[in-house]
């Protein structure tokens, strides 16, 4: 397992744990990043913060520090 911010773009994993707590934690998982949730990392910014995601159909944008807290299982 690693972190989310590790991927490469076009990598998919399954979501194993959300770090954090609070209003961040809240936030990502009312963004649908939940556990036992597909990822696929779709692209990272030119200067690779933020990282766009793909969870569910929607795409998503994350900082990679925010990726850092969450535990992914790589997939590809």
């Amino acid at each position: 397992m690693i972190r989310l911010s590790e991927l490469k773009e076009g990598q998919t994993a399954v979501v194993e744990r959300i770090g954090g707590n609070g209003a961040l934690r809240r936030r990502i998982l009312e963004m649908g990043i939940v556990k036992g949730s597909r990822i696929k990392v779709e692209k990272y910014a030119p200067l690779r913060d933020p990282l766009e995601l793909v969870v569910k159909g929607t795409h998503v944008s994350l900082r990679v520090e925010e990726a850092a807290r969450i535990i992914v299982d790589p997939l590809s």
